[in-house]
């Protein structure tokens, strides 16, 4: 929709005669309302601000926003994106930062794009220019109609994430990943050096991606002084005595975190040990 300077003005003096009647305390319920998502990704997290329309009986997608043109993938201002760390968007490069997401939709694919200019009304100031990045994906049609734009991630690990965009019949998804290791190895090796060393945490980390095993033993086994009744050290000592190969040795430590899980009536960590035990006894 094109509007004219003449029409984008009178709706700025709208917009600043709302703001006036809220701060003399009128209070009025927003249209379409706004939602902020923050979700923990890679070491940092991922920020979506966006404000969600209904559908309210109307045709949206090739309707009331025309297919091939730039949409705010909202209402009001430009959905914002804020990356605290480098990431990958379908496998392209995407420095940290905040941009404004921006949308142009489809029949069969959606090309989504990531502007420089996060601060936007609309789609109105908009330009190509700006652009850091355009990926395209999939269109998906739904069965049952989404009342309420709605946006979320799904799928998180640590170094990935999907984010999934759903309204009216159509449904999109964005694939997000980030890479951690070498930062990680870093943060580890400077904090080795300090007097209050990680070994939990390191020696699970070692032991979860594919480090050196015999490490990931020696600093659980200095992690397991600290509270030698512990059961849940015994399980993860045990665990990586199991990857190891040593099925001996991590049966005696689940045993040992069993009778610690007993005594400390911990129903869990008996659970668990006693399913190590098990594994390690095949």
């Amino acid at each position: 929709m094109k509007l004219s300077i003449k029409s984008v003005v009178l709706f700025i003096a709208l917009l600043g005669a709302a703001d006036l009647a809220n701060a003399q305390g009128a209070k009025f319920p927003q249209a379409s309302s706004g939602q902020t998502i923050i979700q923990d990704f890679g070491l940092g997290k991922i920020t979506l601000t966006y404000s969600r329309p209904n559908v309210k009986g109307r045709k949206i997608f090739g309707g009331m926003e025309p297919m091939g043109v730039v949409w705010r993938t909202g209402a009001n201002g430009a959905t914002r994106i804020k990356f605290t760390d480098n990431v990958k968007i379908e496998g392209k490069d995407l420095p940290a930062g905040e941009y404004g997401l921006f949308s142009i939709p489809g029949k069969n694919e959606w090309t989504v794009i990531f502007n420089k200019i996060a601060d936007q009304w609309g789609a109105y100031e908009y330009k190509e220019s700006d652009d850091v990045l355009r990926v395209k994906v999939k269109t998906t049609t739904l069965k049952d109609k989404v009342e309420t734009l709605s946006m979320q991630f799904s799928a998180v690990s640590e170094t990935s994430a999907t984010l999934n965009m759903i309204w009216e019949n159509n449904a999109f998804a964005i694939n997000i990943t980030t890479s951690i290791d070498e930062k990680v190895m870093a943060n580890i090796a400077e904090a080795m050096k300090g007097e209050k060393k990680p070994y939990f945490n390191a020696a699970l980390y070692y032991y979860q991606n594919g480090k050196d095993l015999k490490t990931a033993l020696e600093w659980m086994t200095e992690a397991e002084k600290s509270d030698m009744k512990a059961p849940w050290f015994k399980l993860w000592k045990g665990r990586i005595q199991l990857k190891m190969g040593d099925k001996a040795g991590a049966a005696a430590t689940a045993q040992q975190g069993i009778d610690a899980a007993k005594a400390q009536k911990v129903d869990e960590y008996v659970r668990l040990n006693s399913e190590l035990l098990a594994e390690a006894k095949k």
